[in-house]
C-alpha cells in the first residue's frame, strides 16, 4: 500500500475524487476501470454500497499496486473504519465529524478526511488530525467560501463535496480546493445500470481536464 503522503499526492495530483454510490459490489471493477481510462485514481467506494467493505478489500488487491487509490465514503463510526481500512482503504471519507474515526484513522497513518461546515467545525477538525476537510453540503455555499475560509486560514486543506460537476470543478480548484469529490455527476445510476462505462470515463476526462485548465490557466 503506498504510504499517506503518496495517497495525499495521487489523490491531489488528478484532482479528482470519484464518490461511488453503486447499487452492487459487482460492478466496482468495472467503474474503477473506467474512471482510469479517463485519469480518475481516487475512488471512494460509500458505505451505501452493498457489501461496500468487500468491494473495497477487492478493489484494493486489483488495483492497490498503485493504479488507484481505493478509500472508503460515508464512514460514521470507528469500527467501520477500522473494517475497511483491514480491506484496504488508503482514505476514508465522513459527511461530519466524529473524534473516534479520525483518531482510528490516523492510527492506522491513512488519509483523513471528515466533514465539516463552518469555520468554527472546519478549524476543529483540522486541529484534531484531518489531512483534508470535506466541506460539506458545498452545494448552497460556491466556491467563494473557499476563498473566504482560506484568506485567515490558508494553511488549511478543504474538498467540497456536493453539487460538484465538470463545469464547476475549476472554479473550485482556483477557489483553493485541493481536489474535488464528484458522486452522480461523474458516474450516474444510469451509466451503471447500463453498463455504460465509456461515459464513465468520458465523464472522467471532463472533470480531470476542467481541474488541468484551472491550474494552468
Amino acid at each position: 500500500m503506498l504510504t499517506k503522503e503518496q495517497t495525499l499526492a495521487k489523490m491531489t495530483s488528478s484532482g479528482v475524487v470519484a464518490v461511488i454510490r453503486a447499487p452492487s459490489k459487482d460492478v466496482l471493477v468495472d467503474i474503477t476501470q473506467a474512471l482510469l481510462a479517463g485519469g480518475v485514481v481516487s475512488i471512494e467506494v460509500t458505505m451505501s454500497t452493498p457489501n461496500a467493505i468487500a468491494g473495497i478489500e477487492m478493489l484494493a488487491r486489483k488495483f492497490g499496486n498503485g493504479q488507484a487509490v481505493v478509500g472508503v465514503g460515508t464512514v460514521l463510526d470507528a469500527k467501520t473504519a477500522n473494517d475497511a481500512m483491514s480491506a484496504g482503504a488508503a482514505f476514508v471519507v465522513s459527511p461530519a465529524f466524529d473524534p473516534g474515526v479520525v483518531e482510528a484513522t490516523l492510527k492506522q497513518d491513512r488519509v483523513s478526511i471528515p466533514g465539516a461546515f463552518t469555520p468554527t467545525e472546519i478549524l476543529r477538525v483540522y486541529n484534531a488530525g484531518a489531512d483534508v476537510v470535506k466541506v460539506f453540503p458545498s452545494t448552497a455555499l460556491g466556491p467563494g467560501y473557499f476563498k473566504d475560509i482560506l484568506a485567515p486560514l490558508p494553511f488549511l486543506k478543504l474538498t467540497p463535496t456536493g453539487g460538484v460537476d465538470a463545469k464547476n470543478a475549476g472554479a473550485w480548484i482556483k477557489a483553493g480546493a485541493v481536489c474535488v469529490g464528484a458522486g452522480s455527476s461523474l458516474v450516474s445510476k444510469d451509466a451503471m445500470s447500463n453498463k455504460d462505462w465509456s461515459a464513465i470515463s468520458a465523464n472522467a476526462r471532463s472533470f480531470v481536464e476542467a481541474v488541468r485548465a484551472a491550474r494552468t490557466g
